[in-house]
């Protein structure tokens, strides 16, 4: 079980296509517990975000650093539970970390999440007040036992009964969190919300799944819809294009290499090689800085 967590009341909050995270740093402002998560993210009540990313203790700008050293994080969804780790969270905290002089362009460092150790990269300015930032999320692994599914429930590996009886194909895939990737002939939003919920809850996946519909539309591209587990509908998700990208390949639908991933807020790029080791690359907007009010806070206790 983590230690009790308490995070300073100053935030950084950026975005990767419209997927929102608060990067908050270790400290003594106030108590993280899920109540606490589901205030500070509220969009009308509080700052607002898809999540928040908890930069622990050890990092600071004062501590001797080696690079070597891993930035360790701990992250958490807006319902105030902790997942795994988040493709937007990583890099909105890699934009975080390169604005405060503490990462450099072109220099890889590692960070520390969910048990894991991944590699990331600023790749330099993107469009307007956007910073394109790299993620190299490790191997990709599949099947209901790499998401901690039922191992026998699918039939033939790969379909499961819909909500209207309807047989869905379905790709489990890891990437470091939980998916369940769909395979569509075409992408509709009244099947998403029909699906999302369905299988992200659904008792063949005890502890919930993230869920992608996806249409791969051509060489080397593929649409997809995203309903992620803890927040919803959502129209960005970095671990979903990989999780996507990666089951693609796997399946033979797309070869080895640069896919490019569109959903409904941008697209990204993932690069899945042979081994099935995935990069995610793509731009990060910074927003704003903050700083939680002493009403606020005590509002958290």
């Amino acid at each position: 079980m983590e230690k009790p967590l308490s995070l300073s009341r100053r935030f950084f909050k950026g975005h990767g296509h419209g997927n929102d995270y608060l990067v908050f740093e270790e400290g003594c402002g106030w108590s993280v517990d899920a109540s606490a998560v589901l205030a500070v993210c509220d969009r009308w009540r509080g700052p607002g975000g898809d999540g928040i990313v908890a930069l622990l203790a050890g990092e600071g700008p004062f501590n001797q650093r080696r690079k070597e050293d891993p930035f360790r994080l701990r992250m958490f969804n807006p319902d105030g539970s902790e997942f795994e780790r988040s493709g937007n969270g990583l890099r909105i905290l890699g934009s975080y970390l390169y604005s405060r002089g503490r990462v450099r362009e072109g220099a890889p460092f590692p960070v520390e999440v969910g048990g894991d150790v991944v590699q990331m990269e600023i790749l330099g300015r993107g469009g307007p007040g956007s910073v394109d930032v790299a993620v190299e999320m490790g191997q990709a692994r599949f099947g209901m036992a790499a998401v901690g599914g039922r191992p026998d429930a699918l039939e033939e590996d790969r379909f499961l009964p819909g909500p209207e009886g309807e047989r869905l194909d379905l790709q489990p895939v890891s990437v470091g969190n939980p998916h369940c990737v769909v395979f569509r002939e075409r992408l509709e939003e009244e099947d998403l919300l029909r699906l999302g919920p369905f299988l992200t809850g659904h008792p063949v996946f005890p502890n919930g799944t993230n869920v992608q519909l996806a249409f791969p539309s051509g060489e080397g591209a593929v649409r997809i819809l995203i309903w992620e587990r803890g927040v919803g509908r959502t129209a960005s998700s970095g671990t979903s294009a990989c999780a996507v990208a990666s089951a693609c390949v796997e399946r033979g639908a797309m070869n080895p290499g640069r896919i490019k991933v569109m959903m409904e807020g941008g697209d990204f790029w993932v690069t899945v090689n042979e081994d099935r080791s995935v990069r995610l690359e793509g731009p990060v907007s910074p927003v704003m800085e903050g700083e939680l009010t002493v009403e606020f806070q005590k509002g958290l206790f």
